[in-house]
């Protein structure tokens, strides 16, 4: 079969910068570990979007949600702020921004799952490839992929001396660097060490204290030893950690003082406050906020070939993440509420495997063991009415703080064949049996902080003074599932794959974990506290194919039936989680790639997806963050000048309508966007020199990501509204050696 990569951009340029040929058609075959073995991306019965390390170095993506930009049907959520990313693929998302509830698309680097959201705001730096699978692939991956899963895999040490740097300068005072560096040690022993730092002083103004927010001042290493004792085994060391530390948690403050609705020149008799200028990336903040995030994993990977048809694999991780948030939530210079979070995650995982081949069978067994533990909080500083009751020491404040521990332990064995019926069709069968176990305490306490303003310090017990406690669950689940798969495939001639599967995905149960108190007290129970676990069949039909010489053309269409299909919704500030009696959806996407004459790439993706969810109160309603249709578009011309090659690019994505909550209001509404973005990049005749000028969102296009209803003169009169970037343009020089 004629491999070729089929790779949809909705953000970035396409170009490779290995060496080669300069001004040729730059994809090219890649190889992809989709079912846990190295197989062609045009060979494997699933949709697919990869794109290997070289691309993204050119691309300038340098953080895990610019990445998944580029897949039809794939768009990334951001709950409340940079500072925390979730991926919706599919119309299957989740923006639960507090931290026990896992997200149904699952993230992995390295073949280790992230389960912290909070945690997948990592820089991305020194990469081999991305794939990102969509649809259900809980057979091989297991934990709640449901919607579909992006792993993010790193370059590897090596023997020989390699390495690059890179620095951007940018928009906001951008300095943004990264550079690896690898060599053999001793013939059996490699290293490999990549760092990445960012910084720039934010695009928001706060004009009550003149100084910037959303900036970025993050740091990031890993280093990487891989020990090769003989030519069957070995074993690759892997430790790495990353800082945050921005003021964030902006948000654009309009009047809704009639509920459901914005009436921006309107004052807000709660605040006494309106902000009506209409510049979104400005406000008047009298706490400005703080993300404060620290991440560590260390892991150990072990391969070993038994012979010449089994391989043995183990994958032992242990990864943290440490984080305390806080925002000015009414977004104005009131000092009326101040939303926060902590979360102190420890997870360990263990994956062993083996599989095999022969001249008509391919098999993968194991078994899979997650712990997770968290003990976080989240809660609020407010005027002292809020938090039932008055305070006793002068300057201090009311407010609300809701501890909450979880463990999680989660044991599953899974297996897949794949047997030749034929040359032409191969049969496709796996089974995953999960068996989850998972206790969950929660409060609600209404306190005194002593020192509100003493941050990070806040939320320390020593600054409380427990005034009441309004509530208080204790719960525990036991969950047994099974995930499955059965497809057959179909190779049509030498440049044609054509697939039709069934797949069963599962997400686990869990529980919601509130912030302001419920009424009555009683309501503290399983039946609104605990959510069942989801289960979703998905039909699934697709093709692979070339289009002669110029081009490929990838397509898939699918039907999703759900069983207690996990409704996320946001009611004002709080997230709460419950199950659907019904809920379907079907879509399609499309992936075409042409190069029609020398120097052109044209890329064109198109997704549709049409889900509907019934409510428990029967009403009928879209899931939040899903648009029916993303469409996405790359030109690029190369050609030669200087010595090396000049490439031009422009692309452009549009998301249609979505909403921010099921109330589907006015105010949680964001109607169809487009947003483009072009570049000129230049790379020297022997691939060594890389010289780049790029401009993002070019249109300065205005559109929200986030929305929360705090409408009506009950709440806070106000709608909090949070922007994507504004225009931001940049260069980078990039200069590699060794390869």
């Amino acid at each position: 079969m004629k491999i070729r990569l089929t790779v949809l951009l909705s953000t970035g340029m396409a170009i490779a910068i290995a060496s080669g040929p300069l001004n040729a058609q730059v994809l090219d075959e890649i190889t992809v570990t989709a079912q846990k073995r190295e197989q062609s991306l045009q060979e494997v019965g699933i949709a697919i979007t990869a794109m290997s390390g070289d691309q993204m170095d050119a691309l300038g993506f340098t953080s895990a949600q610019q990445v998944t930009a580029m897949a039809p049907g794939v768009q990334t959520v951001q709950p409340n702020g940079e500072a925390n990313y979730s991926i919706g693929i599919r119309g299957v998302t989740n923006s639960d921004f507090t931290t026990n509830v896992e997200s149904p698309v699952a993230l992995y680097v390295d073949e280790v799952y992230v389960s912290q959201m909070s945690g997948a705001g990592f820089g991305l730096f020194d990469m081999e490839r991305v794939e990102i699978l969509r649809g259900p692939q809980g057979t091989l991956f297991g934990r709640n992929a449901t919607g579909g899963l992006a792993h993010f895999i790193t370059r590897r040490p090596t023997q020989e001396n390699e390495g690059y740097f890179k620095v951007t300068v940018g928009d906001y005072d951008q300095i943004r660097f990264e550079g690896a560096a690898s060599g053999g040690l001793t013939e059996k022993l490699s290293a490999r060490l990549s760092i990445a730092t960012h910084d720039n002083n934010g695009y928001i103004t706060n004009r009550l204290t003149g100084n910037n927010l959303n900036n970025a001042n993050d740091r990031a290493a890993r280093l990487q030893l891989l020990y090769e004792p003989s030519d069957d085994i070995e074993i690759l060391f892997n430790v790495r950690g990353s800082t945050q530390d921005i003021d964030t948690g902006f948000f654009e403050n309009v009047s809704s003082i009639r509920e459901g609705e914005l009436t921006p020149n309107e004052p807000n008799p709660v605040l006494g406050y309106i902000d009506n200028d209409g510049d979104v990336y400005a406000g008047d903040y009298d706490d400005p906020g703080f993300n404060d995030l620290q991440t560590a994993g260390y892991s150990a990977t072990v391969k070993w070939a038994v012979n010449d048809n089994v391989n043995f694999t183990s994958i032992t991780d242990f990864s943290s993440v440490e984080r305390t948030y806080i925002e000015d939530s009414d977004a104005s210079p009131v000092p009326l509420f101040n939303f926060f979070l902590t979360t102190d995650a420890e997870q360990f995982t263990q994956e062993l495997r083996f599989d095999g081949s022969n001249d008509k069978l391919d098999w993968v067994v194991g078994a899979y063991f997650l712990n997770l533990k968290l003990d976080d909080s989240n809660g609020a500083i407010t005027d002292p009415f809020i938090g039932g009751g008055g305070t006793t020491v002068a300057g201090s404040e009311g407010g609300l703080n809701n501890p909450y521990t979880s463990t999680l332990d989660s044991i599953s064995v899974f297996g897949q064949i794949e047997y030749a019926l034929s040359d032409a069709m191969t049969l496709i069968a796996g089974l995953r049996f999960i068996n989850d176990e998972k206790d969950f305490d929660f409060r609600v306490d209404a306190v005194e902080f002593l020192n509100p303003n003493s941050e990070p310090g806040f939320d320390n017990a020593d600054n409380m003074v427990l005034q009441a406690n309004l509530g208080q669950y204790s719960g525990n689940r036991s969950d047994s599932n099974v995930a499955g798969r059965l497809q057959l495939n179909w190779t049509v001639n030498d440049s044609t794959l054509a697939y039709l599967g069934w797949n069963r995905g599962i997400k686990g149960g869990g529980f919601n974990a509130p912030i302001f108190p419920l009424s009555p007290p009683n309501f503290y129970d399983d039946a609104t506290l605990s959510y069942d676990t989801e289960r979703l069949d998905a039909y699934e039909i697709g093709v692979k194919t070339d289009i002669g010489d110029i081009g490929t053309f990838n397509a898939a269409a699918y039907y999703y039936d759900y069983k207690d299909y996990q409704i996320f919704n946001i009611l004002g500030l709080d997230t709460i989680t419950v199950n659907s009696p019904d809920t379907n959806a079907n879509g399609f996407e499309v992936e075409v790639q042409l190069y029609p004459a020398q120097g052109w790439d044209l890329i064109f993706g198109a997704a549709y997806n049409d889900t509907e969810t019934t409510l428990p109160d029967g009403r009928k309603r879209t899931p939040i963050q899903s648009p029916k249709w993303n469409l996405n578009g790359l030109a690029r011309y190369g050609f030669p000048a200087f010595g090396g090659e000049l490439a031009l690019q422009a692309d452009f994505v549009y998301r249609d309508d979505i909403i921010f909550a099921l109330s589907a209001t006015p105010n949680v509404s964001q109607s169809a966007y487009t947003v483009g973005n072009v570049s000129a990049t230049y790379t020297s005749g022997d691939a060594r020199w890389q010289l780049s000028a790029f401009v993002q969102n070019v249109g300065d296009e205005e559109y929200q990501v986030q929305a929360f209803d705090l409408s009506g003169l009950a709440v806070f009169g106000m709608t909090e509204q949070y922007y994507g970037r504004p225009r931001w343009w940049g260069i980078s020089g990039r200069y590699s050696w060794g390869k």
